[in-house]
């Protein structure tokens, strides 16, 4: 970085927190990219924006404990880190991996805030989980832990101030049985989670929103050089929600999805994904990715890594952070791929960003390609407010819209701070501007 005032603030983050890795590398990708914004606004450091955008307004950590099938007590670390509630309440997923730290839940609630404004609806930042793995356990084990993490998470959150959602590890049942808790807990029935089930407040649309979200949001970088998803090979790595949903959306746009993935290897299927197949191994049955190669005649499986070696024009990494190295990045530039727009946060690490910008590859960031998800949890929110359940068409129409207008907004900051289709830039400089007006209009807390 060239300007000294985010050199200031970078140093003082890597002082405060030097063994946070994952959020280190979030606040270092964001404030390189926003120096020309920097530049040309001097007031931002007068009224010291950056320095209170990077430190969370609440931090919380606390003990799960619950009792496993046989008797025994385990205890798990919970959190909820609050980063910025400058233009509504906290909005943003729990995740449930052992994986899980502060530092990964500060790299995610931090990416949370600018995806978040950049959707125009009124949610500020935030994210939660545990280190608690919901693999392997039993449906009775999942409820115990979740009730027990939502008797503490109670005491922090509400419609007004801070609503959950489900990440990696949350899906629908987990989100159900923490519902359930915070409905018995607090005597009232609101909109406090979203990703609920149809039956009791969820959304149409809502499971397939982050994976149609970012196909339309590709839609509008194609359509932007003069192209379509029509006859174009994608490659998607992970299996979940939403690398099936992509697949979905990006066949339906006219493309050839051929591959999926998951943390023990990829399945390559040079006819296109087979999505009832996949569906069923992954949303039903919760079975492995390589279980497809063997339902699918002409499919591979391969052990390990290497999905980014497959030729693909478009690749969409939809796993999770840091999957898609400086390698894999060189391994897809040789092989033709042109577009690459992330499903996951942070999936690409900032080596990959930087070679596939430099050798003309349109890359989407996962703040503005994947918000697909947090947007239709705000329109959840908006349904439950009203009273109302919008049809599947009215709530996937409205994800379209923000979707390209984020792309507007995105594509529009770039070439206004000189970096024509920059989209990182763009993105950052986007969401980071809008909270930073309500910051300063709403002063400063002494």
């Amino acid at each position: 970085m060239n300007n000294a005032y985010l050199n200031r603030v970078f140093e003082k983050v890597k002082q405060r927190d030097p063994n946070e890795k994952e959020f280190l590398q979030a606040v270092q990708e964001v404030l390189e990219s926003i120096e020309p914004v920097i530049e040309k606004r001097p007031d931002l450091e007068k009224s010291g924006i950056i320095e209170r955008m990077v430190e969370p307004e609440r931090m919380i950590t606390f003990r799960v404990s619950w009792v496993d099938d046989q008797g025994n007590v385990q205890v798990n670390r919970g959190y909820r880190v609050q980063f910025n509630s400058a233009i509504g309440p906290y909005k943003g997923g729990l995740r449930l991996h052992p994986s899980v730290t502060l530092s990964v839940i500060k790299f995610l609630g931090f990416e949370q805030c600018f995806k978040n404004a950049l959707t125009g609806l009124p949610i500020g930042g935030g994210k939660g989980g545990s280190d608690f793995d919901p693999k392997g356990k039993s449906n009775n084990e999942i409820m115990r832990f979740c009730q027990s993490f939502m008797t503490e998470l109670q005491r922090h959150i509400g419609q007004f101030t801070d609503v959950p959602a489900g990440d990696i590890g949350v899906g629908a049942r987990e989100i159900g049985f923490m519902y359930g808790q915070y409905k018995r807990l607090q005597n009232e029935f609101t909109g406090i989670l979203t990703g609920k089930g149809l039956s009791y407040g969820g959304s149409l649309a809502r499971t397939e929103a982050t994976g149609y979200g970012l196909c339309y949001f590709v839609d509008e970088m194609l359509k932007h050089k003069g192209e379509s998803f029509k006859g174009k090979t994608v490659v998607v790595s992970g299996s979940g929600n939403v690398a099936i949903y992509a697949t979905e959306k990006a066949t339906q746009l006219g493309a050839k999805v051929v591959t999926l993935s998951d943390s023990n290897g990829y399945i390559y299927d040079p006819n296109g994904i087979n999505l009832e197949v996949a569906k069923d191994i992954k949303e039903i049955k919760r079975g492995r990715i390589k279980e497809y190669a063997d339902r699918v005649p002409g499919s591979v499986y391969t052990e390990g890594r290497g999905v980014w070696s497959v030729k693909c024009d478009i690749a969409l990494p939809c796993a999770t952070q840091n999957e898609l190295n400086e390698d894999d990045a060189k391994a897809l530039i040789a092989n033709g791929c042109k577009y690459v727009a992330e499903g996951a946060n942070m999936p690409s690490t900032p080596e990959a960003v930087d070679l596939l910008k430099s050798m003309g590859v349109f890359f989407g960031p996962g703040k503005a390609a994947n918000a697909g998800g947090v947007a239709t949890s705000a329109l959840e929110m908006c349904q439950n407010s009203m009273r109302l359940a919008w049809s599947f068409e009215e709530v996937d129409a409205k994800l379209k819209g923000i979707m390209q207008n984020i792309f507007k907004s995105a594509i529009e900051a770039a070439d206004q701070y000189g970096s024509a289709d920059d989209l990182v830039l763009g993105a950052n400089a986007a969401g980071m501007l809008r909270i930073a007006e309500a910051m300063l209009c709403q002063g400063v807390a002494y």
